[in-house]
């Protein structure tokens, strides 16, 4: 048992593959990990590994996605004029503010999470915003975010010693105990492909407006919180959009390799 470490292990988990000796430690495991113990139907598989029953679970699949797709298109919310008046709003609004926001159609797991609202008497957004924190295996979803607030503020409440909620820290360990130049806050690139997942670095200090401008954003933005003294596996462009070097050492604007597990289901 991977969990307590003492008796032999009798189930493993469809998900992370952590093996557990009784429902004490699956909970326990599931806790600890964030984990929901659904197997991941995307997870990649190796050529040499891939068997008649990946091939078929593939197939299951596509099937699910189609009868979805085609459920989604029947969707009277859909057709509803005002859904897509607000829809239209919310795109122009963010093409004036050099950001193309993409919406996804009724259906899918980001469309129905998203709360994103534009206020037209303050002239600003505010986002449905969430925060992936890779090292702990944590995430948190932050609704009505003004467009104005820096994403040093908007962290704070997580990654500050002082500000931040007692239970939040002690799940935040890692990074409440590293200092505050550490913190790296990514984005991933849209419409890249699969096998090519790159990041973008944002800037800490500037409002999270700034921090979006120029950049394509799916529903809305979801920003990973990592940390340059650990390793990951986000390869990050440089300033310019270039492809970053192949010998950079840790604290360039380079990591090593790609992973794209964490919002698999909600993009």
């Amino acid at each position: 048992c991977e969990t307590c470490s003492k008796e032999a292990a009798k189930y493993r988990c469809p998900r992370c593959m952590k093996y557990s000796c009784s429902l004490l430690c699956v909970k326990k495991h599931k806790l600890a990990l964030s984990c929901n113990g659904v197997r991941d139907k995307t997870a990649f598989v190796s050529v040499n590994e891939f068997t008649d029953l990946n091939l078929l679970s593939d197939y299951r699949f596509l099937e699910d996605v189609g009868r979805t797709a085609d459920a989604a298109a029947r969707h009277c919310i859909v057709h509803s004029p005002a859904t897509k008046r607000l829809l239209y709003c919310l795109r122009n609004k963010a093409r004036g503010c050099n950001i193309e926001l993409k919406t996804l159609p009724v259906g899918f797991t980001k469309r129905r999470e998203n709360s994103t609202t534009f206020n037209s008497m303050e002239n600003k957004f505010y986002w449905h915003l969430k925060l992936i924190f890779p090292h702990c295996h944590a995430e948190y979803t932050l609704k009505g975010v003004p467009d104005d607030k820096t994403l040093a503020d908007i962290l704070k409440p997580y990654i500050d010693p002082l500000e931040s909620d007692p239970v939040v820290c002690q799940r935040l360990k890692i990074y409440t105990a590293s200092p505050q130049s550490d913190v790296r806050i990514l984005m991933k690139i849209e419409n890249r492909n699969r096998n090519s997942v790159r990041y973008n670095e944002l800037d800490a200090s500037r409002s999270l407006l700034d921090n979006l401008k120029g950049k394509v954003i799916i529903e809305y933005p979801t920003l990973f919180v990592v940390l340059k003294t650990l390793k990951n596996d986000m390869v990050v462009l440089g300033q310019d959009g270039s492809e970053p070097a192949e010998n950079s050492d840790s604290e360039s604007s380079s990591l090593s390799s790609v992973e794209e597990g964490e919002i698999r289901d909600s993009s």
